[in-house]
């Protein structure tokens, strides 16, 4: 096993969200809208459900604001329609995004991504203009520090489970799966009690890019930024490999 660290920008990332309470209750209560309207909002038959309950709690949402909008999506309240909307573009030095949202108004979303690459000298491109570059896996990490298992003992659970790989790095293990055994790896790992950083379907960049112009930097973090901020946008990836 090995591999590159990319734990620390997730921590990074998640700590840094952390610190905007309402931008991660919005992404959070809309996880839970739409995983209950796909699955019904029982989270004992509903495995996303369940997973966007335990996200919330790590997050310190209050119970009553999960429950509200479990029953608001299920039907005891207004009927908001979200779209998942993707962008993909080139920001500078070359570095590929791609933008995944989650919107009740497309048109709001489009100016508010197509702003976040304007202002960081970036262009929006067309659709699948920079998603060749990618490869679209399940990919889970967990905490060394947190995991009660040792590194052989962990693969063995995740490679039964129909997981691809498990790289180590000095602080974490990184899993992959094709997107269609996520929810199987992910169940495996929630029924032994691993405790997990982060779990998703993501787009990992086939290789990286590296930016050493400091101006190019500066306006590149403006554009991540800018995205980070924006509550329709759930989550983002790039193909910088940042210093």
């Amino acid at each position: 096993m090995s591999g590159h660290s990319k734990f620390a920008n997730i921590r990074a990332k998640k700590e840094k969200n952390d610190a905007a309470k309402g931008k991660i209750y919005t992404i959070i209560g809309r996880e839970i809208a739409i995983a209950v309207k796909e699955g019904g909002p029982d989270p004992n038959n509903n495995f996303k459900l369940k997973f966007a309950i335990q996200k919330a709690k790590a997050n310190n949402m209050p119970n009553e604001t999960i429950e509200r909008g479990i029953k608001k999506a299920a039907g005891g309240g207004d009927d908001v329609t979200y779209q998942v909307l993707r962008y993909e573009g080139y920001g500078p030095g070359g570095v590929a995004i791609i933008v995944d949202t989650l919107t009740d108004n497309k048109n709001r979303t489009a100016a508010n991504v197509k702003n976040a690459f304007t202002k960081g000298q970036g262009s929006i491109g067309a659709q699948n203009s920079v998603s060749f570059m990618f490869d679209k896996k399940g990919q889970i990490f967990v905490d060394k520090e947190e995991c009660d298992m040792d590194a052989d003992e962990l693969m063995m659970l995740v490679l039964d489970a129909g997981a691809e790989d498990m790289k180590e790095d000095e602080d974490s293990f990184e899993i992959l799966t094709a997107p269609e055994d996520f929810d199987a790896v992910h169940e495996a790992l929630d029924k032994a009690n691993v405790p997990l950083i982060s779990a998703e379907v993501a787009m990992i960049p086939q290789n990286t890019v590296s930016v050493t112009d400091e101006q190019s930097v500066k306006n590149l973090r403006r554009t991540l930024d800018m995205l980070d901020e924006d509550d329709d946008v759930q989550q983002y990836y790039t193909n910088w490999e940042e210093e």
